[in-house]
């Protein structure tokens, strides 16, 4: 008897396959069942979730394979823009094979029911990048940075699924050019924040039996 992940992975691989004819739905899952020789209500059974379920393992899957595979290729002298668009580039190589399931994939979350999963499907890619970029914040650099790159992902990937430039070389340059810009927003936006923090700070200087209080209790009267 198979070890239930090795038969989820193994179904999700074979499914992958199958999408660009049947499309995210139990007939690709049911397929794959058939095409190993397993019972589909054993299928039905390692994914309860049905095709949903699907989309998650495979982009799961894909975050770890970007992982282990920049670690290969990273090195210590690499800026941290340049990891990030290593570790995006990685993902987007990694997933060549199956870009028609991929292009499925996003109009199957793009569905009402489905959005909930794509936003934690896109957030546990960009944290993973940036774990591989080596970002260790803590503040609100944490979740800046996350929301920010999920733009250059996002739209990065459009851009990929309908790119047919050789070696996919005009989305090279667009994932330069988005990083760029990103970089430039979020330091704007950093100092903006910094900005704001010191705001309270300055308002207790001006509170009752301080320098600033006093003169606005002398206003009042």
């Amino acid at each position: 008897m198979r070890d239930l992940d090795e038969l989820r992975r193994e179904i999700m691989q074979r499914t992958l396959e199958n999408v660009p004819f049947d499309g995210w739905s139990w007939a690709s899952i049911n397929a794959a069942a058939d095409e190993l020789g397993v019972d589909r209500r054993e299928a039905e059974s390692a994914f309860p979730g049905g095709p949903a379920e699907v989309i998650e393992l495979h982009s799961t899957d894909a975050d770890y394979a970007m992982l282990a595979e920049f670690e290969q290729r990273a090195t210590d002298s690499m800026r941290v823009r340049d990891q990030v668009a290593l570790a995006i580039w990685i993902r987007l190589e990694q997933n060549e094979p199956h870009r028609e399931a991929i292009r499925r994939a996003l109009s199957f979350l793009a569905l009402p029911q489905h959005q909930r999963l794509a936003l934690r499907l896109l957030y546990r890619t960009c944290d993973a990048v940036w774990t591989a970029a080596g970002d260790a914040s803590a503040d609100y650099n944490f979740y800046t940075k996350r929301g920010l790159l999920s733009g250059v992902y996002s739209s990065t990937l459009l851009y990929w699924l309908a790119d047919s430039s050789e070696d996919y070389a005009a989305t090279r340059a667009f994932l330069d050019r988005r990083i760029d810009e990103t970089v430039q927003i979020g330091g704007r936006l950093g100092r903006v924040i910094k900005t704001l923090e010191q705001v309270p700070a300055t308002l207790r200087s001006m509170s009752p039996g301080r320098g600033g209080g006093e003169d606005l209790r002398m206003r009042g009267n």
